[in-house]
């Protein structure tokens, strides 16, 4: 008698579970979110890629409806945040901020995590790398500049931010593309400024950095942009640089930053905070943050930043294995 009592009881038990539980979970989702959304920045506090993730949580809990708050989780050139962020529980409460270096951390051998870990929200940065030199460099154009890599006797030199950065995979890229990978040499540098005062000192002969750092100098009359590597124009601060698409090289490349969240999470709710962040992104509060930072703007929702997500782990991958500064498998 007490064991038919006990499966009584543990079929009752399963009965009610099933009867309760799809009205729990589908209420749940009805109302998400219901509770305060975190958001892992992979890099420190008082940087660009911080200052962005806090405006966006800031102006996020209007169209959510809930605290949104920003944590840093750093280090591993990218690693730790990354991986905080792919790995937590995929129920939407926890989104990470995206950027660049989620394209390389594996091909690096900094971590496992890749786009695979991954569900995208959206991107609302991007910021190309801007080919500079200094103002009395003997070319004026991007095809002059490779004709002189062509048939010079010594390699130019390149200075760059840190050996696998985005800035330095942006102009090896450029290099293989139209063809003057072994006409280079590279300089790396901890950091753009020191980069760019490379080329000033005259150290190297030019940096692939972004528009925005290297835009004082082109306007002190001591740098000048050859072009960017981008999709259009940057018009509000180099008006009258050429992209190079303009230039008939079909190449963009820089950095970005964008939100995921883990794999996993339900569709639904990848899709409210997408919506959401969108707003976030078309508010004119955001776009004058964004303008005044020197940040640029590019939208990409979920299945369209999924799949820049893909092409840029290939394509990073491909340009770490010609360089040689790939982790073995």
């Amino acid at each position: 008698m007490h064991t038919k009592k006990l499966v009584t009881i543990l079929v009752l038990s399963l009965a009610v579970v099933g009867l309760v539980l799809p009205g729990t979970v589908l209420a749940q989702e009805s109302d998400f979110p219901n509770q305060e959304i975190k958001i892992i920045c992979p890099w420190s506090a008082g940087g660009g890629t911080d200052r962005t993730a806090r405006k966006v949580a800031e102006l996020a809990e209007e169209y959510l409806g809930v605290s949104v708050y920003v944590v840093n989780r750093t280090g591993g050139s990218g690693a730790v945040g990354h991986a905080a962020a792919a790995y937590a529980y995929p129920d939407g409460y926890t989104v990470g901020l995206a950027t660049m270096e989620l394209a390389t951390l594996k091909h690096l051998g900094f971590s496992r995590v890749t786009y695979k870990d991954v569900t995208a929200v959206a991107q609302y940065n991007a910021d190309p790398a801007a080919i500079s030199v200094r103002e009395d460099f003997p070319a004026d154009n991007v095809q002059e500049f490779i004709d002189l890599a062509k048939e010079s006797e010594e390699k130019l030199q390149v200075s760059h931010s840190g050996t696998g950065a985005a800035w330095h995979l942006a102009f090896a890229g450029f290099a293989r593309k139209v063809g003057i990978a072994d006409d280079v040499n590279y300089l790396s540098y901890d950091g753009a400024a020191p980069a760019i005062k490379a080329v000033l000192g005259g150290e190297a002969d030019l940096t692939p950095s972004s528009a925005v750092e290297v835009y004082p100098q082109v306007e002190a009359g001591k740098m000048k942009v050859l072009a960017v590597m981008a999709d259009e124009r940057l018009e509000g601060i180099l008006p009258n640089v050429p992209t190079l698409k303009e230039e008939g090289i079909d190449y963009t490349a820089g950095t970005w930053r964008g939100l995921v969240v883990p794999e996993g999470t339900p569709e639904e709710r990848v899709k409210i905070l997408s919506e959401a962040f969108r707003k976030v992104y078309n508010s004119e509060e955001f776009q004058k943050f964004m303008d005044k930072q020197g940040f640029g703007m590019k939208w990409r929702g979920p299945e369209e930043f999924q799949k820049f997500l893909v092409d840029q782990h290939e394509v990073y991958g491909d340009v770490i294995d010609q360089l040689g500064i790939g982790a073995e498998e």
